[in-house]
C-alpha cells in the first residue's frame, strides 16, 4: 500500500552549487576580482548579499553569458 504522500513529488532541494562565490565566478569567466566586482556593481551580473558574503546565483551567471552572446550575435 503506497501512501499518497510518497506519490507526490518531493520539493527540489537546492544544492549549494546554485550560489557561487566571487572566486568561483572569477574562475568560470576567467576574469580578475575587480572585473567581476565591476559587473556586480554595474548590475550586469546579479547577486545577493548574505551578511558580508556576496553570492551569485548560477542562473544569473547563465543569463549574463546568454545576454553577452546575444549582443555579440546581433
Amino acid at each position: 500500500m503506497t501512501s499518497h504522500l510518497l506519490a507526490a513529488p518531493l520539493p527540489e532541494v537546492t544544492p549549494a552549487l546554485d550560489l557561487l562565490t566571487v572566486p568561483q565566478v572569477m574562475a568560470r569567466l576567467q576574469l580578475g576580482r575587480s572585473a567581476v566586482y565591476d559587473l556586480l556593481r554595474t548590475g550586469q551580473l546579479a547577486s545577493i548579499t548574505l551578511g558580508r558574503a556576496r553570492r551569485i546565483p548560477t542562473h544569473a551567471l547563465t543569463d549574463f553569458i546568454r545576454t553577452r552572446l546575444e549582443q555579440k550575435a546581433a
